[in-house]
């Protein structure tokens, strides 16, 4: 088992994230609540448009590590908004990261977001956007209209290469399979999900370089920390991403007006 020490080696020492691998190994660890949120910030901002000043929706930021990065790599005014985590904890978080007048912590549920329409420039969503975003009309109701027609919206998700033929899992997977790797889907699917609305122009939407190396990497540094084996890293080193990895995908707001639930 590797010491303290090499871990935080393994994650400072990724040339892949040049601008992740500044921030202190530590406090990446302490905060992570799946795959390091900073490495897939940064693979999802390499394809976006961001410029400082720009207000940017952090949906579902989880304990704000992305927003503190977007915050500090772009120049940007982040609202980080989350369910499970309080904004006073965020906020903490924030003023310790020292961007408290960039970072706006914000506690809502994903359809019921506090926000005016066209208020952002830009909306972001990494390792969250599949909780919610799969609902045929989330992206209508509740996203769409807040972010200012020509911004962009992107998200980076757990996914699959592939649709799974007839919702079967991979057979040398099966060991591993949890009902809940069903609700993943690959490139292709998100891509006709947010087109078919007219709401969105797709400029991207691929695979994530290494991105089933990077949550099985993720996974290990975890597991060493806590003293505990992973499954589901095993899964993935087995798999080599054949099925699994991260969903990448940025789109830009068409100017079609959207349809209010309130105006039903």
């Amino acid at each position: 088992m590797h010491g303290p020490n090499e871990i935080r080696e393994q994650i400072i020492q990724s040339t892949s994230f040049p601008r992740s691998s500044k921030y202190d190994a530590d406090w990446v660890l302490e905060n992570m609540m799946g795959p390091n949120p900073l490495w897939l910030t940064e693979s999802l901002a390499a394809c976006m448009d961001l410029k400082s000043g720009m207000r940017v929706l952090d949906m579902g930021c989880g304990k704000g590590l992305s927003s503190i990065f977007l915050a500090r790599e772009f120049g940007v005014q982040v609202w980080a908004t989350d369910l499970w985590i309080d904004a006073s904890d965020n906020f903490e978080r924030i003023c310790d990261a020292g961007v408290e007048d960039r970072v706006f912590p914000i506690h809502a549920e994903a359809h019921a977001l506090p926000f005016a329409d066209g208020f952002f420039d830009a909306m972001v969503s990494v390792d969250a956007y599949h909780y919610f975003g799969t609902d045929d009309l989330y992206l209508e109701n509740h996203m769409a209209r807040l972010v200012r027609p020509a911004g962009q919206m992107g998200i980076v998700v757990p996914g699959l290469v592939e649709e799974l033929p007839c919702d079967q899992a991979p057979e040398h997977l099966r060991e591993y399979w949890e009902p809940a790797f069903f609700s993943l889907h690959s490139p292709a699917w998100w891509k006709r999900h947010w087109e078919r609305s007219g709401l969105v122009t797709v400029e991207l939407s691929d695979m994530a370089p290494d991105g089933w190396r990077l949550w099985m990497e993720s996974d290990l540094l975890w597991s060493e920390r806590l003293g505990k084996p992973s499954d589901e890293a095993d899964m993935l080193a087995l798999d080599r991403g054949t099925t699994l990895g991260f969903t990448r995908m940025v789109g830009r707001r068409n100017e079609r007006p959207v349809a209010r639930l309130d105006a039903l």
